[in-house]
């Protein structure tokens, strides 16, 4: 598409469902390398990433089953090459995700460096090091991160983790790999968003001991195993705040299905002291604009 011509003027309304939050599910996808058994998704969004991720897993030895327009099933009793190639993970950063819980599980991991060799490990240094505190041997070989779990009851062994910065995708591969580790680890300034509370809600969904997810504060209680679960992946929160701003700014209403305001705190009240009209229902918000904002 070489532009986009839009004529203003109308006002914007009627009634979308919204799709599910491709930062959700990337994570998500990986914990299904936690468990042997089925991890069933529902409201998985079809984007080109989430098309990489389960290229990605599959070529690991995971079974892919689609289930309806936005459903899949995934089987991970299979499991059995644990790398993760240059050729793939280059299209996707978060193709670091597969990290923790291949360590946790298969005990030993090849994933390729976002950047190749030029970058080096800088871009996923919090990763490296709080996995290197819970007992990791990793070094970087010719583009790649080469791991193995250390001495321990599972391999990984519980540790407090206190990241140099807030990293998000850091703070999922972390919380993944501490799930089957032995003991408890904390992870602090850990990142808050809800992405990583979905993360957590599916992981105990599967069997895992995680409280103050959606803190800078998370303590995870390794166990023994992970069970199979079915799991939704929560709303795009990029795309209901897109929907809600272009309703008020068209002076139109909107009636967004499957989302919360809960995720848009911040949103939701600017777009209340801009005069407009919302109501949050259980899951889905509605939203009328004044006259004039």
């Amino acid at each position: 598409m070489d532009k986009l011509l839009i004529e203003g003027g109308t006002p914007l309304a009627g009634e979308i469902a919204i799709s599910g939050a491709k930062n959700a599910a990337l994570p998500i996808l990986c914990a299904c390398l936690l468990t042997a058994e089925p991890l069933h998704l529902t409201n998985v969004p079809r984007l080109r990433d989430i098309a990489t991720m389960l290229r990605l897993i599959e070529q690991m030895g995971v079974a892919v089953t689609h289930d309806g327009a936005n459903g899949v099933v995934l089987d991970s009793s299979g499991l059995s090459n644990p790398l993760a190639p240059y050729d793939m993970v280059k299209t996707m950063r978060a193709s670091i995700l597969v990290l923790g819980p291949l360590l946790a599980r298969h005990g030993e991991a090849r994933v390729s460096l976002p950047g190749g060799c030029a970058i080096g490990a800088r871009p996923v240094e919090q990763h490296i090091l709080g996995l290197q505190a819970m007992g990791a041997s990793i070094h970087v070989e010719h583009g790649y991160i080469q791991a193995r779990a250390g001495a321990g009851k599972r391999g990984l062994r519980g540790a407090c983790i206190v990241t140099d910065m807030v990293t998000v995708t850091g703070t999922e591969n972390l919380m993944m790999a501490a799930a089957l580790a032995d003991g408890e680890t904390i992870i602090e300034n850990a990142a808050r968003e809800p992405e990583v509370v979905d993360l957590a809600n599916c992981l105990v969904s599967m069997g895992a001991q995680i409280s103050g997810a959606g803190t800078d504060k998370i303590r995870i209680r390794g166990v023994e195993r992970l069970h199979g679960a079915t799991h939704r992946i929560m709303a795009d929160r990029i795309e209901t705040g897109t929907y809600l701003c272009a309703a008020a700014a068209s002076g139109g209403s909107v009636r967004l299905t499957g989302t919360s305001a809960a995720y848009l705190d911040a949103v939701v009240d600017k777009l209340l002291d801009a005069g407009c009209d919302i109501v949050a229902e259980r899951d889905a918000i509605r939203l009328k604009a004044p006259p004039r904002l």
